[in-house]
């Protein structure tokens, strides 16, 4: 039993605490720049989840590059090999037994996917704004995450020139307004373009509006590996509304000239419904969308556009030091961070992830991608689709810790997707139960290993999107999602891996391995990879505590608590690190991937509290994989040291991560994050931005542990760094369902809020003493530590 000591605090109130707050105590939310943008790279994102679009903010042609999330090459796919099948798992065990990888790696070739890659995500267009303002003077580009704005403001010729961009989930659409400081100064040009096979274009004129229509088709797949015929068909319209001056229409353009202002409003559309579904027809969708928005003006769209995110973003606030900023362009806080600690940038980081799930991720939209939702290209890198040995499961970090819980549910939506696919993956190509997914998937749900069996055979990526469904629950005490939707999965998922497991033939310690595997991305193919046994650890677990949740099904928890208990533990190493492989030793490398220290983050077997042994050698594994890497790589790392209570370290993290990326293809030497803060592979990768802002909260409150009776033990500033001296952060989520907020100075604590939504216990630790939590749902205390 853990030492409890007395706990003494005021009662603030017995009130439910408003999630909404102001930003009064932050530095300005917002990225800004004296230029436009040069490259993809340098444009401002904005989106609604349905749809995103990059603002270049250029003076003389503007480009709008936009994008929907269902637009993706080919069609209907299940991925399944009818030429392999089970036969062939027990040969390439019994061949990796043997010790022959390659020839392992060869026979298990019968296993992947047919076709042997995944399709693309696409661009759907771009509209672009021709004006004749040459050698602008006091440029500002600009985006306002308090808002989710973007804007552009110049003077030329004596006139100030402003416009605003947006991306409206109530609407779906992208909104843009243009206006001058003198009447009759707005002209311009405005046409859409698209790179897929266009079908039909045009521009129409209807008293003070105009109306541009472009449909098109998906490109066909013609690369020799993979061809394919594409299906997804497309239509976009932008209206075009002007008060004063005059619109024509030429060459499927509109020309506005001497407009006193203008609005845009661009809506977009495709066949697609579902991943076997296409039939959708994008003309009646625009019609539909556009006849939604008519009659509104742009200030109402605006309000109610703000109204809808700030519900969102508001609940979580972040202040460190005393909140000010540098007044400068963004890309030059991102070299002068270099050289001294720029708080206020770190904070603007941290609110950008958030702000970049909500455009990416919203109940409805796909789930974000490997880009999110914004892509420039035909061949994006990876496809820009879903990586899940580590890409996609990043994303979500921050949905519940940071009170984004709803931004998770197209996530939800694609695990009911590949619950579906993966039973017959499991079936045909491994005569198993359940259902079974591996490390990539597309818009048509692929759940069968692709690209190489030397990385691609990797079994355990539904075991992971499983945490997803389980945290929801300890976040939110849904007891119906857990009963209807998460529970479900989890057994199935469950069945599989149970008939999966196999007895470790080496050690004679009646133990349970998988394989054949992968340790991400390193190795090769093998059998007992410390990762899938972590993750399966977890999965049946967790699986267990859910039925016990929900009373059902007590024989098969305590067979997944007892089958979990026979999974080969964790070794350490002749280096003193943790073990990445059970039947080799590591070599010594400095490779991005650091997937056997799942465990530690974003599982919870190992902590500093309870499993020192195993966190020291964590410790050995980061020190010897040294403090590079990719983006994404140093924003899991920033996790790590924040599980291993080291907040100097994390924070050292924090400023590799935080390094200018030149361009899109060279970098300071790996990772770092480019001029308009995407984080950087290089290229461009989303996930990091996501993990960054998660790694922050681990640094600011931690609540995987659960005492001995299964008690929520809320870790209040474990890792926060030296250079963070003074702070505040408000609406971060503990499991057990608690709202924190946190005040701190001179390094200590001084001040804990605590919301309890759910009406159960907890521990809470901080500043060395531990404190016993009982509050009824709704109930919230403040915890005055000042000395």
């Amino acid at each position: 039993m853990r030492n409890l000591y007395a706990f003494v605090a005021m009662i603030a109130a017995l009130f439910a605490m408003s999630l909404s707050t102001t930003h009064a105590e932050q530095a300005p939310l917002e990225l800004w720049y004296d230029q436009p943008a040069r490259a993809w790279t340098d444009a401002l994102p904005i989106g609604n989840g349905h749809m995103g679009a990059m603002v270049f903010g250029k003076t003389d042609t503007e480009r709008v590059q936009f994008n929907e999330d269902t637009v993706w090459e080919s069609g209907p796919e299940d991925y399944i090999n009818p030429d392999g099948g089970p036969e062939l798992l027990a040969e390439v065990r019994e061949t990796l037994f043997e010790g022959d990888q390659s020839k392992a790696e060869r026979i298990a070739n019968g296993l992947m996917s047919k076709p042997l890659r995944q399709r693309a995500y696409q661009p759907f267009g771009d509209l672009h704004l021709e004006f004749t303002h040459q050698n602008p003077t006091e440029y500002r580009r600009s985006l306002d995450l308090s808002e989710a704005v973007a804007k552009v403001r110049y003077e030329h010729d004596g006139v100030i020139y402003e416009r605003e961009y947006l991306a409206s989930y109530p609407e779906r659409t992208i909104a843009i307004r243009l206006e001058a400081s003198e009447a009759g100064k707005v002209s311009f040009t405005a046409g859409l373009s698209t790179p897929q096979d266009l079908r039909g274009q045009s521009a129409t004129v209807d008293g003070n509006s105009g109306l541009l229509m472009l449909q098109a088709k998906v490109k066909d797949n013609t690369s020799n590996d993979q061809p394919a015929k594409s299906v997804i068909t497309l239509e976009c319209r932008a209206r075009v509304l002007i008060e004063g001056g005059t619109i024509t229409s030429s060459d499927n353009k509109l020309t506005v000239a001497d407009a006193d202002s203008a609005t845009i409003l661009l809506v977009t559309s495709t066949s697609y419904i579902d991943y076997q579904t296409v039939d959708a027809d994008p003309t009646k969708l625009c019609d539909e969308r556009l006849a939604k928005l008519e009659g509104k003006t742009y200030e109402a769209i605006r309000q109610e556009h703000v109204a809808d995110y700030r519900q969102l973003f508001d609940r979580c606030t972040l202040t460190l030091g005393d909140g000010t900023a540098p007044d400068l362009p963004t890309d030059d806080r991102l070299i002068a961070h270099a050289k001294q600690t720029d708080q206020a940038l770190e904070t603007l980081v941290f609110q950008y992830g958030r702000y970049l799930l909500i455009a990416s991720s919203r109940p409805g939209s796909a789930a974000a991608n490997l880009q999110g939702i914004w892509n420039e290209s035909l061949a994006p890198a990876w496809d820009a689709k879903y990586t899940t040995n580590i890409n996609t499961e990043m994303n979500y970090w921050l949905a519940e810790t940071t009170n984004l819980s709803e931004c998770s549910e197209p996530l939800f939506d694609m695990i009911d997707d590949l619950t579906v696919t993966g039973a017959k993956v499991a079936r045909e190509h491994y005569d198993l139960p359940g259902w079974v997914f591996h490390h990539n998937t597309d818009g048509w749900r692929g759940a069968a290993a692709i690209n190489a069996t030397d990385h691609g055979l990797w079994p355990v990526g539904g075991a992971w999107f499983c945490q997803h469904l389980w945290w929801h629950y300890q976040f939110t005490g849904d007891e119906a999602f857990l009963r209807e939707r998460a529970y479900p999965a989890m057994k199935k998922s469950c069945e599989f891996y149970l008939a999966w497991l196999i007895e470790d033939p080496k050690y004679n310690q009646g133990w349970l391995v998988s394989g054949p595997s992968n340790s991400p991305e390193r190795g090769g193919l093998v059998m007992g990879p410390t990762m899938d046994h972590q993750i399966l650890r977890f999965l049946f677990l967790n699986t267990a505590r859910a039925a016990d949740a929900l009373g059902t099904d007590p024989e098969f928890a305590e067979t997944l608590r007892d089958t979990a208990s026979r999974i080969a533990p964790l070794q350490v190493g002749s280096h003193g690190q943790l073990k990445e492989w059970l039947y080799k030793e590591d070599p010594v490398t400095t490779h991005r991937h650091v997937s056997h220290l799942w465990g530690l983050h974003p599982g919870e077997e190992i902590t500093p509290q309870d499993t020192p042994e195993l966190a020291k050698a964590c410790e050995e594994t980061l020190a010897l994989r040294g403090d590079g890497g990719t983006s994404w790589s140093m924003a899991w790392k920033i996790n790590f040291w924040a599980r291993l209570l080291d907040g100097d370290h994390a924070h050292l993290m924090s400023n590799n991560f935080l390094k200018l990326t030149s361009s899109p293809k060279t970098s300071y030497g790996g990772g770092g994050v480019y001029t308009n803060l995407f984080s950087a592979h290089p290229p461009f990768q989303i996930d990091g931005n996501f993990g960054y802002t998660a790694g922050i909260v681990e640094m600011l409150l931690q609540s995987h542990r659960r005492t001995d009776e299964g008690t929520t033990i809320l870790d209040l500033l474990p890792a926060l760094p030296s250079a963070w001296p003074d702070g505040k952060v408000t609406g971060l989520c503990g499991r057990g369902g608690f709202v924190v907020d946190l005040t701190w100075e001179d390094g200590q604590l001084i001040e804990a809020d605590i919301e309890s939504k759910l009406g159960r216990p907890a521990i809470v630790t901080a500043n060395g003493r531990e404190y016993q939590v009982d509050l009824k749902a709704g109930e919230q205390l403040t915890l005055d530590l000042r000395p």
